[in-house]
């Protein structure tokens, strides 16, 4: 029985944190749509970006009001391609581009019909 009760204590532990990470999504997605066009991906133009996925996947505290955040898009094209990028950077409450943003392509598909 007090091993049932640790085990619950522990997973709700982490929902009661009381210190909330800035939402800093704009910054990260706003730069990888940079990279995806200068590194010949594609064409931003053509993302839907009212279809566009965001996911916080970590947020760690590192100072006090400094973050490492890690975001992960899905970019959708016109055409039906799909572009999934892991995102990192450093933000705070006060700015969101505490530094630069390391973007990997993680997938990169297309739907041919």
């Amino acid at each position: 029985m007090e091993k049932l009760f640790t085990i619950i204590l522990l997973s709700i532990l982490p929902t009661l944190s009381f210190a909330k990470a800035p939402d800093c999504h704009n910054w990260p997605m706003n730069m990888t749509k940079g990279w995806l066009k200068n590194a010949n991906i594609t064409d931003i133009y053509n993302l839907d970006e009212s279809k566009t996925k965001v996911t916080l996947l970590a947020s760690e505290k590192k100072k006090k009001d400094l973050y490492i955040q890690i975001y992960h898009f899905v970019f959708y094209d016109r055409n039906g391609g799909t572009y999934e990028v892991i995102t990192q950077n450093k933000a705070s409450h006060e700015e969101c581009s505490m530094s630069s943003v390391n973007s990997y392509l993680i997938s990169n598909s297309r739907i041919l019909y």
